[in-house]
């Protein structure tokens, strides 16, 4: 019987690479996004939805995790980055909007998972949850709270291994907008980024299977950092 996996953002950058990761394995892998990828492979199975849209997610969704049987690991994987703004100048409206996507869509869904039979939960977080850059208010407070959330539910689910992953610096639209599009000189995290390893998605995804192979390497509801182990 071919091991299930399920992602969410499985369209573009890291989710899509982790996608054809998982098939190229031979794995059935179920994602989740607004626009379906261009995969022609029987075991991909996709559900078209929005997942800011947080008060349907457990009425649209609910049914589709849970016909998935016995799930090896799920990455909580779709998140956005959010207006590069100095504090000041960013309203709590636009940090909703991130908080919608980064954490309370995942908090949703981590209640759907909490009844199915899981072996491994990945939720992407980042290192800018532990350093806060200029500019960076509403993305680093998300993936902050993404941190507790996992380490929270890691205690009411003592049956699944949960991990939030910072998978380091990846080639995405994103990176690229903070790369190459914002002032460096305001927001001098985008000299930082590019004077550091900036990995491929495809790169990424193997890494992060490297993890999953030494996961029980790991407690249950901490943080790693992939570039550290």
């Amino acid at each position: 019987m071919k091991k299930n996996i399920l992602i969410t953002g499985c369209s573009s950058g890291l989710g899509l690479a982790l996608s054809h990761y998982y098939l190229e394995k031979g794995f059935k892998v179920y994602g989740i996004s607004r626009n379906k990828p261009e995969i022609n492979n029987p075991n991909f199975i996709h559900k078209s939805f929005d997942l800011s849209q947080i008060s349907k997610i457990k009425d649209e969704l609910s049914s589709f995790i849970n016909d998935i049987s016995q799930i090896q690991t799920a990455f909580l994987n779709a998140g956005m980055l959010g207006k590069i703004k100095i504090l000041e100048e960013l309203s709590t409206q636009e940090m909703q909007e991130v908080y919608n996507l980064n954490v309370y869509a995942n908090k949703e869904l981590l209640d759907i998972l909490k009844h199915t039979k899981i072996k491994n939960i990945l939720a992407i977080s980042s290192g800018a949850s532990k350093t806060g850059y200029k500019g960076w208010g509403s993305y680093s407070l998300s993936k902050a709270a993404i941190n507790m959330l996992i380490n929270l539910y890691a205690n009411e689910m003592p049956n699944t291994k949960l991990l939030a992953v910072a998978p380091g610096v990846i080639k995405t639209p994103m990176t690229d907008y903070i790369r190459f599009e914002i002032d460096s000189e305001i927001f001098t995290s985008a000299k930082k980024l590019n004077e550091g390893t900036v990995q491929t998605p495809q790169e990424t995804a193997i890494k992060i299977d490297t993890l999953i192979n030494r996961i029980d390497e790991f407690e249950s509801g901490i943080y790693v950092d992939v570039r550290k182990i």
